[in-house]
C-alpha cells in the first residue's frame, strides 16, 4: 500500500494550528486574492453542466447517465453510480465541483491516479490539487494554504489521508466548505470486491462530520452484493443507484486455450504493431520471465510487480504512460491508477481469479472509445494455481464461487459479451443479440465470429478420447490425454509406459486444440466429469453406455483436422482483426480509419508535437490531447480559433494554449 503523507505532513498532522503554520501573507497574499476572485468568476460564469462540459472539457454531449449523476449531485442527492471503465466517471463530480460553492473532496486509492487526474484538470484550466507523500513539506504546506484561501475546487486524498485528524480539522474550519465527498473505486469498500481496502471502511464515520456534503460513490464493477456493501459501508443516505450498461462495445473479447503461450502473445503484439498493450500474469516470476523473453526478441517492453523497488515501479509505469515503452507485463498490482486512453489491447497470460477482476482489467483497453482487443489465454494449470492459494483466502467458499464464474466464461461456446453482461445483472434480449448484423458479430467476440456450432458426428474421435481416459485409469487431465493421442514422447509418458497403450498416437489426424475442444464439449454434454482440484477426467454413466452400445456421438463442434490447411486459424478473431487493419495501407491511419494524405500527415505531425509538449510539461501525452482528439483534428482540419472549439476534447483553455500550434500543423 502506498504511503499517503510525507514526513513534514506527518509532523503537521501530529499537532499545531493553521495560525502556527501559516503567516497572514502566506494565507492571503494579494496576488492570491486576485486568483481567488478570478476562479470564482470563472466558476460562476458557466452555470449549467452543458456549458461546463463544452467550455472546460471540449465535449459536445454527455455519455449515458452522466447528466443524471451530475443532476443528483447538484441537488444534494447521495448517489451510487456504476459506469464502465472509460464511461466518464470523473466528469460526474468534476463538473458539479465547478458549479457548486465550496470544495469537492475526492477519495482516491492510488497516488498515480491522483496525479493523473490533477494534471488533466490543470491542463483544462481547473484549480485542483492532491495531498500525498509525493509532495515535499513546503509544497504540502503551500497546498494546504491554498485550500484555506478557497482557491481549490477539487482536492484528491487517499482514505488514510482523509482519516487524519488535522485533515478533518482543515476541512471543518470556518473558511472551508465541503460541498461534495466523492469516493472513487468504491468497490474497495467491499470484501466481495476484488480490490478490498480496509481503510475505505473509515470513510462512513468521517462523512458524518460533513452532514451537508453530498456523497457520490463511483465504480466500474459491482455485483449486487458489492453494491449493497458500498451503500452500507459508506453510509449513503437513501441513495439513487444508477447503473450504466457494462457493455464495452469497442472491445473485442477473445478466449483461447493456452497452447504455445509465448507465440500466442507475440501474434497479438504483432497485430498491434507500435500500439500500447498490457499483459497480465499470475505471478512476479512469470512477469519477469515473459518480459525477458519479449525483450530478447526486441520488443519494447517493461515489467511491473510488487517485487520491484518503488523507484523502479514508478519509472516503468511512467515510461508506459508517457508512450516511451509500448508494452507492460504486470501482475494485478498494475492498472488501477492508469488512465491511459490509448491502450489498444489487454492480454491475460493466465486466467484471472474472477470475472470482476477480468472485467476491470480488460476495461483498461480502449478507454478512448476506439477499437480495442482483449485476449484471455487459459489452461487447467491456471485453475490449479488459483486454487492453491484458497487456504490463505478469508473465505475459500466465496473464492471458489468467483472462480467458477470465470471458468464458465472461459470454457463456454456462447456469446461472451452476453455472458459478461448477465454476470453483472444486465439482462439482454436474446432476440436482439441473435438479430445482430454480421459486422456487429465480427466486432463482438470469438464465439460470435465462429457462429453457432453445427452438430457433427464425432463418434470415432470421441471413442478414441474416452478409451484413452479408461486406459490411463482416469488419473489424468485433458492435456495429458491429448499428448498420448498425438503420440508424444515426453518423459512423463515414457516413464508411465503410456507409449505402449493402443491409443498412443492414434489421434494425429486432429490438431491439439481440436482434441482439447472435444474434451470441453464432452464435459458440457455430460460424457465426462472433471475434478475440481486437479481437473482429472473421468467417464460418466452416459459415456460408458455410449461405448458399450457403440452409440453415435453427435456434438456441437467442428474439429480442426491436422491434415487441412490452417483454415481454423485464418478465421480466428486475432487474424480477423489483423485483416481489417491491413486494409489501411498507411500505418499512421490504421487505428483511425483516415484515408486522405493530408489527414495522415496531420496525425503524424500532431503526435510528434504532442510528445514534445508533454515532455516539456512532464506529463503523459494524452494529458495534452487524446488520440481521439488528434483524429478529429485530422478529419475536420480546423484553420481558425473558433473552428478549434468544435474539435472533440478541446475546451477554451486548450484552444488558447495550443491553438496556434495546431493550426500551424493543419495548414502545413
Amino acid at each position: 500500500m502506498e504511503e499517503d503523507l510525507s514526513q513534514g505532513a506527518l509532523e503537521f498532522l501530529a499537532g499545531g494550528s493553521f495560525s502556527e503554520l501559516f503567516t497572514e501573507e502566506e494565507l492571503f497574499p494579494s496576488e492570491k486574492k486576485e486568483t481567488k476572485i478570478e476562479n470564482k468568476e470563472k466558476a460562476t460564469h458557466c452555470k449549467t453542466p452543458e456549458e461546463v462540459l463544452k467550455s472546460t472539457f471540449g465535449y459536445e454531449s454527455f455519455r449515458p447517465l452522466q447528466k443524471d449523476i451530475i443532476t443528483n449531485v447538484l441537488s444534494g442527492k447521495d448517489t451510487l453510480a456504476i459506469l464502465p471503465t472509460g464511461g466518464g466517471k470523473s466528469l460526474c463530480y468534476q463538473i458539479p465541483a465547478l458549479i457548486m460553492d465550496g470544495i469537492t473532496v475526492v477519495v482516491s486509492p492510488l497516488i498515480a491516479l491522483m496525479q493523473d487526474q490533477v494534471s488533466a484538470l490543470e491542463a483544462s484550466g481547473v484549480s485542483a490539487l492532491f495531498l500525498n507523500s509525493s509532495l515535499d513539506w513546503s509544497k504540502y504546506k503551500e497546498s494546504m494554504a491554498a485550500i484555506h484561501r478557497g482557491e481549490i475546487k477539487l482536492l484528491y486524498v487517499s482514505p488514510e489521508g482523509l482519516a487524519s485528524e488535522r485533515m478533518q480539522n482543515l476541512l471543518l474550519s470556518d473558511d472551508v466548505h465541503v460541498a461534495c465527498i466523492t469516493i472513487d473505486e468504491a468497490h474497495c469498500v467491499s470484501e466481495w470486491g476484488h480490490d478490498f481496502r480496509p481503510d475505505y471502511l473509515s470513510i462512513a464515520n468521517i462523512r458524518k462530520q460533513f452532514p451537508d456534503a453530498v456523497c457520490l460513490a463511483l465504480t466500474a464493477t459491482a455485483t449486487l452484493q458489492v453494491r449493497n456493501d458500498i451503500i452500507e459501508n459508506l453510509g449513503l443516505k437513501n441513495p439513487d443507484i444508477l447503473i450504466a450498461s457494462f457493455n464495452r462495445e469497442n472491445i473485442f473479447l477473445d478466449v483461447k486455450r493456452k497452447q504455445r503461450p509465448l507465440e500466442q502473445v507475440i501474434d497479438c503484439i504483432d497485430s498491434h504493431k507500435d500500439e500500447s498493450g498490457i499483459i497480465y500474469c499470475f505471478s512476479r516470476k512469470q512477469v519477469d520471465e515473459l518480459t525477458e523473453k519479449l525483450q530478447q526478441r526486441k520488443y519494447n517492453v517493461l515489467n511491473y510487480h510488487a517485487g520491484l523497488t518503488d523507484k523502479q515501479r514508478k519509472q516503468n509505469q511512467d515510461a508506459f504512460i508517457k508512450d516511451k515503452v509500448s508494452i507492460m507485463v504486470a501482475t494485478v498490482a498494475f492498472g488501477m491508477g492508469i488512465n491511459k486512453p490509448n491502450v489498444r489491447y489487454v492480454i491475460h497470460y493466465d486466467m484471472p481469479k474472477s470475472l470482476e477482476q477480468y472485467y476491470q482489467e480488460i476495461g483498461r483497453a480502449g478507454r478512448d472509445g476506439l477499437p480495442a482487443y482483449a485476449l484471455l489465454l487459459y489452461s487447467p494449470d491456471d485453475i490449479r494455481k488459483i486454487r492453491f492459494f484458497f487456504d490463505e483466502a478469508a473465505d475459500p467458499e466465496k473464492s471458489e464461487k468467483l472462480l467458477q464464474g470465470m471458468i464458465h466464461y472461459a470454457t463456454s461456446k456462447s456469446c461472451r459479451r452476453r455472458q459478461l453482461l448477465k454476470y453483472f445483472g444486465e439482462e439482454t434480449d436474446e432476440n436482439s443479440f441473435s438479430s445482430r448484423t454480421d459486422e456487429e458479430k465480427r466486432s463482438c467476440c470469438d464465439c460470435c465470429i465462429s457462429g453457432p456450432a453445427i452438430s457433427t458426428d464425432v463418434t470415432i474421435p470421441a471413442q478414441k478420447y474416452l478409451s484413452c481416459i479408461i486406459r490411463t485409469r482416469e488419473h489424468y487431465g485433458a492435456s495429458y490425454i491429448t499428448d498420448i493421442l498425438l503420440g508424444s514422447k515426453q518423459e512423463r509418458i515414457l516413464n508411465n509406459q503410456h507409449d505402449k497403450l493402443s491409443t498412443w498416437g492414434i489421434g494425429k489426424d486432429i490438431k491439439r486444440e481440436g482434441w482439447l475442444e472435444l474434451s470441453d464439449v464432452l464435459i458440457d454434454e455430460g460424457y465426462l466429469n472433471k475434478s475440481d482440484e486437479y481437473n482429472v477426467l473421468s467417464l460418466t454413466f452416459k459415456a460408458h453406455q455410449a461405448l458399450k452400445n457403440r452409440s453415435p456421438i453427435v456434438l456441437p463442434l467442428k474439429l480442426a483436422k491436422a491434415s487441412e490447411k490452417d483454415k481454423y486459424l485464418d478465421t480466428s478473431p486475432l487474424n480477423h482483426l489483423a485483416t481489417i487493419r491491413r486494409r489501411k495501407e498507411n500505418p499512421a491511419a490504421e487505428t483511425y480509419y483516415i484515408t486522405d494524405a493530408v489527414a495522415i500527415r496531420i496525425v503524424k505531425e500532431l503526435k510528434q508535437w504532442r510528445i514534445k509538449i508533454a515532455e516539456e510539461n512532464n506529463v503523459p501525452p494524452y494529458i495534452i490531447f487524446g488520440d481521439k482528439t488528434i483524429n478529429d483534428i485530422a478529419a475536420k482540419k480546423p484553420r481558425t480559433h473558433s473552428e478549434l472549439k468544435n474539435i472533440y476534447g478541446i475546451g477554451e483553455e486548450k484552444a488558447d494554449r495550443y491553438g496556434s500550434a495546431i493550426i500551424r500543423i493543419v495548414v502545413g
